[in-house]
Formats: structure tokens, sequence, C-alpha cells
């Protein structure tokens, strides 16, 4: 047992009084929201300004509400002013201060906080002691000092932290390059004790164990397109998400106002992440998977609507399909193929075809989007009727009361300029293999553009559109624009909204057209994307970044930092999954794992097919038996997951469907399609082969398959194992 630090006492009294502070400033944020409830009625300008004050208090009462997460977690002792003196500060996730107004705790983002994360022997800024706390709830369990000084930095004094303690030589902490150890992490016994603690089901905070090479990161610039290249278990998600809480911190004005929208690959991996901006204080953050932006239609369910095949999904991800779309609308913008002649008074009117082929070339230059130019072409047609007219001058408008309700003018309007939403405009591109040669011949070949053909539903309003669509739409959306707003009526559609700073993860397995939409979302140029191309499994996986940074935005220039450092995967595992990622990305190279441990995958052979579902659910009773209290997900090929699902069921282990309720459950049985970016205390892996012939890149998804754990790995299996693995 470890000797108990002599400052365990007094800085246990300091948290307790850091939380008694900020329940008095959360007392009294009440209070004046009771205040403000108190008076109600007043003037428009007094109802506002009550309204807006008490969404403030709102906000701040959010973020004063930490739950289980710890308040403090380090402090720093700096030279002050005098040489002989030290100030300290103590760090934690959000400021506090007493009723005096002096701060008690340090908002992690301040300033002030930088060093806690960025010192090193070599470059002290101005420390003299950095000091990690082991903290669980209120309850201080153990400190780690680290010394600066003379050229040296030292470790020392630990408590409670499994008795790891050492001496660290600063050009040693410096270089850190040929491993991971004492010498190239910050605090890291107290890392070690956070790595070491199981998993819940929902990715927690690093705030207290944030590394040089993440806090890098985390506070680099705003402005541009900021590239986080990152090995599994290097902690890319989670810095990422760091990242758009310091940018709300530091540009809380106009950040807050212009939105910060998180992008993710599912909703899997979104209820996975949830928490931890909330835990950060940012609950205002909008978190969406691509689907999400686009409204009013469908999304095919997983495992129940057929899924594009792999020539349909690179089809639509390819950039050529903006051709199509655009040529699609173009299509649409036709002159009449007669004269059109209508009834009027005592008379008739007409609309020359030569006249409507004008019209509609004129309005092609006149309007870059298709439905904004919808009224004007209303309008000539009326006047160039009225100009037929044989009784002296008649306007428009007179000619618009009468005859717009006509079923003929009906039906010459919907030839020459139609209204359309972008799902009308598919669902009628992809049911007709005649449109989509008109619009896609010169672009695609025949087999391409056939691919993109489909049955057209009873209504547009039932068709279902798989993930590969939603680029599409959005596309069809930027060149048709809203849909003009009927008398008296709102408008039926909205602009797309655009974002202060975005974050996209898993970028790697984004298509080209799925890059645009991303990007026509982004106010500024202003993003944050991460990912690990040796992870690439989507229908179109780029070979570099420059690959996905041609379809960022450029307006400032771009940057790629990478995170060396694995943190979450034993060095065992990694290096079993290391030789597959080297068959199929050989040019890429592997983190440094930070996880030394003997647990080696453990490798299952089944006597037949027959036999596998058995074996898989005895390997995870194994698993579950050994690891109490841990999550476990069972990973197998999208096509296997209901034949996995019923062998646990028969075996009488409890489990949960990620595609249905997330990671709550102890066990969980995930597809292999929707297992990146997630992380468990002990994961099986089903039929490695079966993963690599059903996916398009399937020696990559294995690869992701096998980085999911930990602790410990087994690999169950009735076919060959691929060659990387033997």
């Amino acid at each position: 047992m470890t000797q108990q630090h002599p400052d365990l006492a007094e800085e246990q009294a300091y948290i307790d009084h850091a939380y008694d502070c900020l329940e008095q400033s959360r007392s009294d944020a009440w209070k004046l929201r009771d205040l403000s409830e108190a008076t109600l009625g007043g003037t428009f300008q007094a109802r506002y300004e009550r309204d807006v004050f008490d969404e403030a208090l709102v906000n701040r009462l959010t973020k004063l509400d930490l739950g289980d997460a710890a308040l403090v977690f380090g402090r720093i002792d700096r030279l002050a002013e005098s040489p002989d003196e030290l100030e300290s500060f103590h760090i934690g996730r959000l400021a506090v201060a007493d009723d005096n107004s002096e701060p008690i705790v340090v908002d992690w983002r301040a300033p002030v906080a930088e060093p806690f994360y960025r010192a090193t022997g070599r470059e002290p800024m101005g420390l003299r002691r950095r000091r990690h706390f082991a903290v669980q709830g209120r309850t201080l369990l153990g400190l780690e000092d680290e010394l600066f000084g003379d050229g040296h930095l030292g470790v020392g004094d630990d408590a409670g932290i499994d008795g790891i303690a050492s001496i660290v030589d600063a050009q040693e902490a410096d270089a850190g390059a040929e491993r991971a150890g004492p010498g190239s992490l910050r605090g890291y016994s107290t890392l070690l004790a956070a790595l070491e603690r199981g998993r819940t089901g929902q990715l927690g905070d690093i705030v207290a164990t944030i590394q040089s090479e993440q806090d890098e990161i985390i506070r680099s610039p705003q402005a541009g397109v900021l590239v986080v290249q990152g090995g599994p278990g290097t902690g890319k998600t989670v810095v990422a998400l760091h990242r758009a809480a310091y940018l709300l911190y530091t540009f809380r004005f106009p950040l807050e106002d212009q939105g910060v929208l998180v992008i993710g690959p599912n909703r899997v991996f979104l209820r996975y992440i949830e928490r931890v901006l909330p835990s950060l204080g940012e609950a205002g953050v909008e978190q969406v998977v691509l689907n999400d932006l686009v409204q009013d239609v469908e999304w095919a369910r997983y495992g129940v609507d057929p899924a594009d095949g792999p020539l349909t999904a690179t089809v639509k991800g390819d950039l050529r399909m903006t051709d199509v779309i655009d040529k699609a609308v173009t299509d649409r913008e036709r002159g009449l193929r007669e004269d059109l002649v209508v009834p009027f008074r005592t008379g008739f009117l007409r609309l020359r075809a030569e006249e409507s082929v004008r019209i509609v070339r004129n309005a092609q230059r006149r309007f870059r989007r298709h439905n904004a130019a919808r009224k004007w072409v209303e309008g000539e047609i009326w006047s160039a009727m009225a100009a037929t007219w044989r009784e002296g001058d008649l306007h428009g408008s007179e000619v618009k009361d009468v005859i717009r309700s006509y079923p003929e003018v009906r039906i010459a309007l919907e030839r020459m300029w139609p209204v359309l939403s972008p799902a009308e405009l598919l669902h009628d591109l992809f049911g007709s293999k005649a449109l989509l040669k008109l619009a896609a011949e010169k672009v695609l070949s025949e087999a391409e553009y056939l691919s993109l053909h489909r049955p057209r539903a009873a209504e547009v309003g039932q068709m279902r559109w798989t993930d590969n669509d939603v680029a599409l739409l959005d596309e069809a959306r930027n060149y048709l624009g809203p849909r003009p707003a009927r008398k008296g009526q709102p408008a039926e559609d909205e602009e797309i909204r655009t974002y202060g700073h975005i974050v996209i993860d898993e970028v790697q397995d984004l298509t080209p057209m799925q890059l645009r939409m991303a990007s026509r979302r982004s106010l500024n140029g202003s993003m944050t994307v991460v990912g690990d191309i040796a992870q690439a499994t989507g229908a179109l996986a780029p070979d570099d970044w420059d690959d996905i940074l041609t379809h960022l935005p450029d307006n400032k220039p771009s940057r790629v930092i990478g995170l060396s450092v694995g943190y979450r995967i034993p060095d065992r595992i990694m290096e079993l999954a290391n030789r597959v990622m080297m068959a199929a990305t050989p040019t890429l190279r592997a983190p440094i794992s930070v996880r030394a441990g003997d647990e080696r995958p453990e490798f299952v052979e089944s006597s037949s097919p027959q036999q596998l579902f058995a074996d898989v659910a005895s390997a995870t009773a194994a698993l579950a038996q050994a690891m109490p209290g841990g999550s476990i997900a069972v990973v197998a090929a999208d096509a296997m997951v209901d034949q996995v699902s019923q062998a646990l069921t028969d075996a009488g282990i409890e489990h949960g469907r990620a595609t249905r309720s997330g990671l709550s459950a102890a066990i969980t049985v995930v597809p292999v399609s929707v297992v990146k970016g997630l992380e468990l205390d002990g994961v099986v892996v089903v039929e490695p082969a079966a993963i690599v012939a059903a996916e398009q890149q399937g020696l990559r998804a294995l690869y992701v398959a096998l980085t999911r754990s930990t602790r410990r790995l087994s690999i169950v299996h009735a076919e060959p194992l691929p060659d990387a693995m033997r």
C-alpha cells in the first residue's frame, strides 16, 4: 500500500470548498430565475429581454450540473511577479468563484490553464509544480506531482494510484519518439488509472488527462480546416469534441449564435458520444448524422429495407453526380411542343411554343436556382398571353385571375417550370431509365446510370431513401432552392443552415458528394475533421488526406496533425491488428501503444460452420465471466448478426442490439458496419473471413473490428483466418 501524500487532506478540503462555492452559484442562479418568472407581463421589449435572460440562466444552470463528473482534477504552481513567490491555480471542468468573486477553480480552457497540459521539462512555461488528482466524484483518491526546475522534471509522492511513481529525465520527456511511457506522457500514473477503468457504453471526457499532442489540437487556431489523423485508440474523437468545447469557450461570441455542428457516422456512434460535450458544460452543440440534415423523407431502416449494391453506392458518391443532377433539373425546364390556346371572355388567348422556349431560356439565364424562377416564369406567361388579345391593352394580372386554374394551363406550367422538391426530382429521375439516360448519358457509363434505376413508389412520400441518397437529395436542394411560399402561408422549405464550426468524425468514410454536402454548411471554412485512412471502409476510400481536402473549404490553408500514441488498446492486441493494417495499407504507420500487458488475443476455431455460433456464445459467456461488470461487444458481418443474436438467446445470454439500443446493455451484438469509433472492455470478433468478404474494404473493416477492445479480444472462426492474422 502506498504512503498517503502529506497534502491529501488539505487538497480534499479545497475540493469540498470548491463544491460548496459551486452549490452557492447554483442556488444564486435559481433565485435570479425565480425573480425573472415573478415579473410576468410588460411590454414586448421587456418580455423579450426577460426571455433572453431566462435562457442564459437555464444555460448557466445546465453547466453547473456536473452529475458524477469531477469538478477539480489538477493544480499548477507557477512563478509569480516576485521571483521568490509562487501562485497556485486549481484546474477544473468549469470556473468557480467564491462570494468575493475570487477564483476557486479555473476552467480548463482558460489561457492560464494551458501549462497544465503543455509544460515540459525543457519548456516549463513558468511552472514549478504540476499536480494531478485521482478523483471519484467529490472524493480525492490520490495525488501525483511533477516538479519543474533546474532543467529537471520529477514525478513523485503518489498515493492511491496503484503505486506507480517514477523520475523522468527532461530530455526523455521531450523526445518521446521511440516509445510511449512515463517519459512521453503527462500525468502517467493518473492517465493509466483512467485507462484501466471499465467502459460504461458511453464515451467519457478526457479533460483530466489530456496529453500535450492532444492539447495542441484542442487549442489550435479556429480558422481553416484542421485534419486530425489518428489510429485506433489515440483519442481523436474525444479530442475533436474537446476542441469544440474549447472554441465555444474562447470564441463564445459569435460561435454561440453561429452554432457548432458535430457530424457522426451513424446513430450508434452518436448515442455513444452524446454525453461528452454536456459533461464539459456545452449542451447546445448540434450532433447529427448526415441524414438528419435532410428533412421530410423516409430513410431505409437497417436490416429491413434493401441497401444499395457496391456499384450503386460508388456511383452515388462520385462527384460526377453533381453534373447528373444539374442536367436532371435542366431537363425539367422545357418549352411547349405546340401552342397553348385557352378561351378568354369572348375570344381566345395564345402562348406560342417559340415564345415558351424564349421564356424558359431567359429564366435559365436570370436565376441560379430553379424554384426561385417559377413566379417570374408565370408572370412572363401571363404577359405573353395578354399580348395576343385582340381588343386593346390587357394586363397580365387580368389573364392570371381568369385562366390560372384551367387544367390545360396548369399542365403547361408543370411542363415548362414545375416547382419541385429534391425527393420529387430524384424519385422521377431514378424511376425512369429514359430520364436517367437523358441526364447521365454524357457523364456516366450505361452500367453506372442504370445502377441508379429503381421502381417508383406509389407516392413520393412512400419512397425509402438510403444513406447514399442523402448527399444527392442535398445537392438537388442546392440546385432547386426552397419552394416558394403559398399566399398567406409560411414557406414550405428553409435555406440550408450554416455553422461557425463543424466537426466531422470518421471523415475518411465520407464520399466526395457527402464531403461537398458537409462543406455547404460551413459559414467560414472553419472545420475539424478527424479520421484514420487505414480505417477507410467506404465506397470511395481515399488513399491520402489530399483526396479528402480537395472537397473541403479552402478559405484558409488546411493543416494536418497526427496523433502518434494509442492510449486505449493493449499492445498485444495492437500487434495483431497492425499485421492486418499493414496488409490493407502498407504505407501507413500504426500508433505506439501505451498499454503494455500480457493479455493476448484468444483464438477459438470451430469444428464446423454449424458449430460456429454455439462457440461464439461460449466465448461471449467466458468474457463476461472474466470481466464482471465490463462492457462486451460481439462484432460480426452485417449478414450474420441475426444468427449471432439468436445463438446468444439460445444460450440464455442477455444482450442488446447496437442498431436498436446502442451500447446500453452489458453485452451487445454490433454489426461491423457500425462498430467504428466505439470502445469496449471486451470484444468477440466473429468469422474474420466473412467480414473481409462482405465489406468493400474488407481488410480495413477487419482492422476496425480488431481494434475496439480495451482489455480482452476473442476471435471465433470456422473458415481459415485471413493470411494477415496467421
